[in-house]
C-alpha cells in the first residue's frame, strides 16, 4: 500500500476537484429558460443545423491531418533510441516514411487536397 499512496492520494483529489468544481458550476448557472435554451447566434433566429455548414470534404481534411499527427507521434520516440539502435532504425524510420509519401500521393491523385 505504500507504493500507491500516493496514486490513490492523487486520484482523490482529482475527484474532490471535479467534484468542487461541478458544485460551482451547478450554484452559477443560469437557470433554463426562453433564453438560455437556444444557442446564440448573434440575436438571430438559428435556421439551420451547425453541422450542416461544414462540407464533407473537411472530413477528409481532418482524417488526413490526424494521419500526419500520428506521423510526429511515432518519431518523438524514433529520435531518442535511434542513437542507441543505428542504421537498422534509420531504415525502418525511412519505410514508414515511404508508406506516409505514398499516402500523400494517393490522396493528391484522388483531388484530397483539392479546394475547389
Amino acid at each position: 500500500m505504500d507504493v500507491f499512496g500516493p496514486a490513490l492520494v492523487l486520484g482523490a483529489l482529482a475527484v474532490a476537484l471535479v467534484l468542487c468544481v461541478h458544485v460551482l458550476s451547478a450554484a452559477v448557472r443560469l437557470r433554463r429558460g426562453p433564453v438560455t435554451v437556444e444557442p446564440f447566434l448573434s440575436g438571430a433566429a438559428v435556421t439551420e443545423h451547425a453541422v450542416s455548414r461544414y462540407h464533407v470534404r473537411w472530413y477528409a481534411v481532418t482524417l488526413l491531418f490526424l494521419a500526419f499527427d500520428m506521423e510526429m507521434v511515432f518519431m518523438y520516440p524514433w529520435v531518442l533510441v535511434v542513437a542507441d539502435k543505428g542504421a537498422p532504425a534509420v531504415v525502418e524510420m525511412f519505410a514508414f516514411l515511404a508508406v506516409l509519401v505514398a499516402a500523400v500521393v494517393y490522396a493528391w491523385r484522388e483531388g484530397a487536397f483539392r479546394w475547389t
